[in-house]
């Protein structure tokens, strides 16, 4: 983990709509992996959208464990 790279988004928990920071690495690249919420622990899917032309942190697309992104 490069800690240059992390970046904190606001995002909601698809499943109780609760409110949360999340810590990204950009680091990685674009990639999908799951976080689990910090209030009701159900699985959060996360889509991480990084340019490949400079590296930022583009994006971060959220849903639930069922979907698809």
């Amino acid at each position: 983990m490069n800690e240059e790279r992390l970046d904190t988004r606001p995002i909601h928990c698809p499943y109780c709509n609760m409110p949360f920071e999340l810590l990204v690495d950009a680091s990685q690249g674009s990639h999908e992996t799951w976080e689990d919420c910090p209030y009701c622990c159900a699985p959060i899917q996360l889509r991480i959208i990084v340019s490949p032309y400079d590296g930022e942190l583009e994006d971060v697309l959220v849903g639930r464990d069922d979907e698809v992104l």
